[in-house]
């Protein structure tokens, strides 16, 4: 059954255009006088833009004791202006017919509106208000790192594999800014003054260090004259810093962990190698990557599923992923959550014996035609969401790669040979630079 539904997928996947770049998406990009730079993509089918600020600026760009600074800024943001009221902004989008948002990263940070196209001057004018005309006060921070903290109580405290992520990532790290939670340590987050605040903000949103994006039904001379009406306008930050951070020194032995919590009701194995991000004209060794995670662990029919859930049934679940989109080194991951009755020391073996033997044997042609094949579909279906195409061209302006890099990725994924995956697979796999962890619930004695 597993091998008709890939079949099935298969023969769906081939009825899309052969090749991607034969519907190149419609971009076109210009930077103001003032450093920003600005993207526009075109999409007609339907009278809606979405209206995005990136700024290349996220948690990894803290100065060290402030951790989780950059993602209380970005709830600040919704503060008043010189010419705004507390929540006039969002109340303001809402009563014209859109959504607004925003979500902060370790390389970026991003607010976005998606509104009807006649509303895009308006949307233009009140982000770069709030760009350099921010106003704070005691009462402000007060309220709002409050708030914070209660959404680190939510999201991490309350569940024990957030809290295993944040020690895993913090053991991954040796050095670099990756291994602080985005939220921020709790006991750093309950010291976060207005300063504080306020020096990230006058020194990273500055229009030098920004990306307009604007995706759906505009073109390019509306985005350009707009653009420079309102935020050609504003002064850029000459004392910007350049982004350097600290890099991971060379890793030369694993880490492991053991998370005990009494409210895990599902113990599983997680481990993550330090892996390579994607390069701006250097993509095919994250293209590899991106394939040897579908071909592991990308669904019912990869190496691990085949081997542990079903020939097996050591497994009731497993899972690979990898993210290229990143300014410094990323990680390569890998789940296994083992069925009853099966030790996560059983399982962790067993996952070791099907990498072992993955390694020796190579990669099935027929599985990454498929895959190859999937992910076509994946980024052709990607095209019809205005919201994911901005996102796309966002996520990687911020972190390093061009548009150019943007639209030549299709292609290069679908150009990897297998050799290539395996040499990825062989480079990264690599225990020396991995963390092991077990997450269980602590053990009941009589």
């Amino acid at each position: 059954m597993r091998r008709l539904i890939a079949s099935a997928l298969l023969s769906i996947a081939i009825t899309l255009p052969a090749g991607l770049r034969a519907a190149e998406d419609q971009v076109s990009s210009f930077t103001l006088d003032n450093g920003m730079d600005v993207v526009a993509i075109e999409d007609h089918r339907a009278p809606v833009v979405v209206h995005m600020v990136w700024y290349r600026a996220g948690a990894a760009d803290e100065m060290p004791g402030v951790s989780g600074v950059a993602h209380f800024l970005e709830h600040l943001l919704f503060k008043g202006t010189e010419t705004m009221e507390p929540g006039e902004f969002s109340a303001t989008v809402a009563r014209n017919g859109g959504s607004d948002n925003a979500f902060t990263s370790y390389d970026y940070t991003a607010y976005f509106q998606r509104v009807a196209a006649d509303r895009l001057d308006l949307m233009m004018q009140m982000e770069s208000d709030r760009m350099v005309n921010l106003q704070l006060g005691e009462d402000d921070i007060k309220t709002e790192r409050d708030v914070i903290i209660e959404e680190r109580n939510q999201r991490v405290e309350n569940n024990p594999g957030a809290l295993m992520r944040e020690q895993k990532n913090a053991a991954q790290y040796m050095n670099h800014p990756y291994g602080v939670p985005i939220i921020g340590w709790q006991s750093e987050m309950e010291k976060l003054g207005l300063q504080d605040a306020l020096e990230y903000y006058e020194t990273y949103y500055a229009p030098n260090n920004a990306i307009l994006i604007v995706a759906g039904d505009v073109t390019p001379e509306e985005v350009r004259t707009l653009a420079q009406t309102h935020y050609g306008k504003l002064p850029a930050n000459p004392d910007l810093p350049q982004r350097a951070r600290p890099q991971e020194p060379r890793q030369m032995a694993e880490r492991r962990l053991v998370f005990e919590d009494p409210r895990v009701a599902q113990p599983y194995v997680t481990r993550s190698y330090l892996a390579p991000e994607r390069d701006s004209g250097a993509q095919e060794k994250a293209a590899a990557l991106t394939l040897l995670a579908e071909v592991l662990g990308g669904g019912s029919t990869s190496v691990l599923a085949e081997a542990l859930q079903f020939d097996t049934q050591q497994a009731v679940n497993t899972a690979v992923y990898y993210s290229g989109t990143s300014l410094d080194d990323t990680t390569f991951n890998l789940v296994v959550v083992p069925a009853p009755g099966v030790t996560l020391q059983q399982a962790e073996d067993a996952m070791d014996d099907v990498l072992t033997g993955f390694l020796e044997t190579g990669i099935d042609s027929d599985q990454l035609d498929r895959i190859k094949m999937q992910l076509r579909a994946s980024m052709t279906y990607e095209r019809d969401d205005v919201n994911r195409m901005a996102n796309r061209y966002g996520r990687a302006l911020t972190q390093g790669l061009t548009i150019e890099d943007v639209q030549a990725w299709p292609d290069i994924v679908q150009a990897v040979t297998p050799d290539q995956i395996m040499a990825a697979a062989r480079d990264v796999l690599d225990r020396d630079n991995a963390v092991t962890g077990w997450l269980t619930a602590p053990e009941v004695t009589q």
